[in-house]
């Protein structure tokens, strides 16, 4: 196939690679794993949803409690812990790679894709404060390049970003809501221009497109939820004023402030577990258990149930949305204590997604804030998604999509508090992040340095499949 025209290159333009035949080829594989992968991705998220169920409301009803009590996280992230601990020391591709390092690296290989499953089942179901998406890219990367013999693709390594992209892009279409977001998350990360970004982004949004039809079809089919992150209810709002900018500029700034210390802890948190391999299985189970303890300690200080701060954080933003006046400001001040320590645990040593916890941590302190002189529930709760959404994954674009998909008919009128709130937390967070940088690495082997370093340096959310370059030549 042509390759793709370099700036400044005499290459074929557009149009030749878009009519070659292997680049034709290539989108016609793209749509053909959209379905399978939408299926697999049905399968797991059907199922992690139906285990979290029984974890968190079946059992305790079945004990006689009329909810999760105090206790409960701690037995079920210890379970979590020693079922975690064998995959990630004994397993090929050791359960997927540590969340803190953003949502993903190189396309996973197939033979990955078990590993991975059986990490996130272990993790998620149990209160692992991570969400879904991590395991979903990379098991529709590692299953998008079944399509694709092995022979081939070390004779065309340049397709297997683009085909591994793909795939990714079908798996998470609908657990964001819409494929529009991991369309534009692709986009984004890719950073490119002209040709190349068409060469890369159009195979990912045919699969994502088939993905989310084939995946949303087959929910309504059986009734069962497909798990997206959606808010059925968002408070009323206004045309923004200067009281919400006034209130909303800095509330972005300690959000992000909020998110990268989160995402320092998990960096330390990796070194401890990782720094001394003979010691991984045992330090994974301590850290589940830490994990289990800060949600314990969420539901002794504030008399409610665990389960708000355990998980992904789904189920709570949508209440927390829906009835913001059920939410004291020091019920939401413990839960952001509690699940920020949780949730910076987790990033270094389970496995899972960094980007829906860290959501409901900035929507939880711009309601938290909302009660301020000339703010309001509305426009704290929009701050809080954008900022935490661009601070974590450092795609502010795809976190404007996202936040403004959440916020559904609000959006319109809160656009332009999106757009600041975004870009501030975007440049608080690179800024933060760069402090941080220039601190001493903690003792220790200096392969784990070296792996934090790595990780300080790539630990956006964008995955590295769609970082790539786009393939000179792509036929499948």
């Amino acid at each position: 196939m042509p390759g793709t025209p370099e700036r400044g290159s005499a290459g074929p333009g557009l149009r030749e690679v878009l009519l070659h035949r292997g680049y034709l080829g290539l989108l016609l594989v793209s749509a053909l794993v959209g379905v399978p992968i939408s299926l697999a991705a049905f399968g797991f998220v059907g199922l992690e949803h139906e285990l979290q169920h029984w974890v968190w409301e079946s059992l305790p009803d079945a004990a006689g409690y009329d909810r999760a009590p105090w206790w409960w996280p701690l037995p079920a992230l210890l379970l979590a812990g020693l079922l975690l601990a064998p995959v990630v020391t004994r397993l090929p591709g050791r359960g997927g790679h540590v969340p803190v390092d953003g949502l993903g690296g190189p396309p996973g290989l197939p033979r990955d894709v078990p590993g991975v499953l059986l990490a996130a089942l272990a993790c998620l179901p149990l209160g692992a404060v991570l969400g879904p998406e991590a395991p979903l890219m990379a098991m529709g990367g590692g299953l998008a390049l079944l399509a694709v013999r092995s022979a081939r693709r070390e004779r065309q390594p340049r397709l297997v970003p683009v085909l591994g992209a793909a795939g990714s892009a079908a798996a998470i279409a609908t657990i964001f809501g819409s494929p529009l977001v991991a369309g534009v998350m692709l986009i984004e990360a890719a950073g490119l221009g002209g040709p190349q970004l068409v060469v890369l982004v159009l195979p990912c949004l045919l699969a994502s497109g088939v993905g989310a039809l084939v995946f949303t079809g087959f929910g309504h089919w059986t009734g069962l939820s497909i798990g997206a992150l959606s808010l059925p209810h968002v408070p009323k709002s206004g045309v923004p004023d200067p009281g919400d900018f006034l209130w909303g500029v800095p509330l972005a700034v300690v959000i992000a402030a909020v998110c990268v210390a989160g995402q320092a802890l998990g960096r330390r948190v990796k070194t401890y577990t990782t720094g001394t391999p003979h010691r991984t299985a045992v330090r994974t189970v301590l850290c589940a258990l830490a994990v289990g303890g800060c949600l314990a300690a969420y539901a002794l200080i504030t008399g409610r149930t665990p389960e708000e701060a355990a998980l992904s954080g789904q189920a709570t933003l949508g209440a927390l949305a829906a009835d913001p006046a059920s939410w004291p400001i020091g019920v939401l001040l413990a839960l952001v204590a509690c699940k920020a320590v949780a949730w910076g645990v987790a990033l270094g040593s389970l496995r899972g997604g960094p980007i829906f916890p860290a959501i409901l941590l900035g929507a939880a302190l711009g309601v938290a804030c909302a009660p301020l002189p000339g703010f309001g529930t509305a426009p704290g709760l929009a701050v809080g998604l954008v900022a935490a959404g661009a601070s974590v994954t450092r795609l502010p674009v795809t976190s404007t999509v996202l936040a403004a998909m959440l916020l559904g008919g609000e959006a319109a009128n809160l656009m332009p508090l999106l757009i600041v709130a975004g870009v501030t937390a975007f440049i608080a967070g690179e800024l933060l992040r760069g402090l941080a940088e220039r601190t001493p690495a903690p003792a220790g082997p200096a392969a784990a340095r070296a792996g934090g370093a790595r990780a300080r340096a790539g630990g956006g959310g964008a995955p590295a499949a769609a970082r790539a370059r786009a393939p000179r030549g792509g036929g499948a």
